[in-house]
C-alpha cells in the first residue's frame, strides 16, 4: 500500500478491443479477464460495458492519485445504468491474489474492503459493474481521519442548478472567511460537491462536527436559498440541501471522475469557480468529453491531494 502522488501516465494508451466480448488483459505479470464487454450499460446511448472500462483506462493517469490506498465501497450495477444496482463492501472471493485489502472494523468485525491501486485493479473493480466510484475519506493507514472536509450540494424539489450554484458560492466564501482552500466538482448527478483539504489529524466524527456547524451557519444567513435539514420530511421547499452528515463515518461519495448512471452518462468533473460563477451544467461533462477535457486542462483537484496548503482544523477547533 502506498500512499502520495505515483506516476501513473502509461507508456502507451491502453485499448481494449471492440471486436470481442471477453478479453485477458495483462499487465506485467498481472492478468485481469474482462468480461460481457458488449453487454448495453446505456440503452438510449447505446454504450457498452467495453466502452465504460476504455473510460476508465483512458481517465485513469489523473484519477488513480485520489483513490489509491483508500478503501472502496463498491455499487455494482450488473444490468447497466437503467437496471438495479446494490452495495458490496466485501473484496469478493475469489479475487486476483495482487488485489489489496483493507480491513475496517464494522459492527464488531472487520470489513475487508478492497483498494484500488493501479489500472489492472482499476479495470477489476469496474468489470464487476461498478459505474461510479466510491472510496473512503481516509487512507487505509489511518481510517479514522480523513484527508477532506466537504459539502454536498443537493437540490430539493424546487430548487434547480442554478440555486446549487449560488450555494455553492456562498459555501466557498464561508470557507474563504476561514481562508480555507475550496474545490468543487460537478456531482456527475443533481448537485456540486465542494472539498477542503485537511491536514490529518481530527477524527471523523470532529470533522463532521465542523461541517454541521458550517451548513448550520450558511442556513441561517441565507435561509430562503440553503436547508441544513438531513430530515426530507423536514427540508423547505425549494432549498438547497448543504449536505454535512455525508462526513459521518462509514459514509462515500462519488468520487472525482466517475461516471454516474444517468440518461446522458455524466461524470463528476472538477470545475473552476470561475466556470461555476459563470454557468456550468451537470450535462457539461460526459464520457464522451471528461478525457479530452482532462488532457486539456490538467487535474484542476491535483492541490487537493498535494502534501502542501492543507487547511489545519486545530486552527477552528484550537490546540
Amino acid at each position: 500500500m502506498t500512499g502520495g502522488w505515483r506516476t501513473h501516465l502509461p507508456a502507451r494508451k491502453f485499448t481494449i478491443p471492440d471486436d470481442t466480448n471477453e478479453v485477458l488483459a495483462r499487465f506485467g505479470d498481472r492478468e485481469v479477464r474482462l468480461t460481457n464487454l458488449r453487454k448495453i450499460f446505456w440503452k438510449n446511448l447505446e454504450l457498452t460495458k467495453r466502452d465504460l472500462l476504455q473510460y476508465y483506462a483512458d481517465i485513469s493517469p489523473w484519477l488513480l492519485p485520489h483513490i489509491e490506498g483508500r478503501a472502496m465501497v463498491m455499487k455494482r450495477y450488473p444490468n447497466g445504468a437503467e437496471g438495479d444496482f446494490f452495495y458490496m463492501k466485501r473484496a469478493p472471493e475469489p479475487r486476483p491474489e495482487w488485489i489489496d485489502i483493507c480491513g475496517i472494523p464494522h459492527d464488531k468485525d472487520i470489513v475487508r474492503f478492497p483498494i484500488v491501486q493501479d489500472l489492472p485493479s482499476l479495470l477489476w473493480l469496474i468489470n464487476l459493474g461498478c459505474i461510479d466510484l466510491n472510496p473512503w475519506y481516509a487512507r487505509c493507514d489511518d481510517w479514522d481521519r480523513p484527508d477532506f472536509l466537504h459539502f454536498d450540494l443537493d437540490p430539493g424539489p424546487g430548487a434547480d442548478f442554478a440555486k446549487v450554484r449560488s450555494v455553492a458560492l456562498h459555501v466557498r466564501d464561508i470557507l474563504a472567511a476561514l481562508k480555507a482552500p475550496a474545490y468543487a466538482k460537478t456531482t456527475g448527478s443533481k448537485g456540486i460537491h465542494v472539498y477542503v483539504p485537511i491536514v490529518r489529524g481530527p477524527l471523523q466524527k470532529d470533522v463532521w462536527s465542523l461541517a454541521k456547524a458550517i451548513a448550520i451557519e450558511l442556513e441561517s444567513r441565507h435561509p430562503q436559498l440553503i436547508t441544513a435539514e438531513y430530515r426530507k420530511v423536514k427540508r423547505p421547499y425549494g432549498r438547497v440541501l448543504v449536505d454535512y452528515n455525508q462526513n459521518a463515518w462509514g459514509r462515500t461519495l462519488a468520487s472525482i471522475y466517475s461516471v454516474r448512471p444517468t440518461p446522458v452518462a455524466s461524470v463528476s468533473v472538477p470545475v473552476t469557480w470561475e466556470e461555476v460563477e459563470e454557468g456550468v451544467r451537470i450535462e457539461d461533462f460526459r464520457i464522451d468529453n471528461a478525457v479530452a477535457r482532462v488532457r486539456e486542462l490538467g487535474d484542476l483537484w491535483k492541490p487537493v491531494i498535494a502534501a502542501k496548503k492543507r487547511f489545519d482544523l486545530r486552527k477552528v477547533f484550537g490546540g
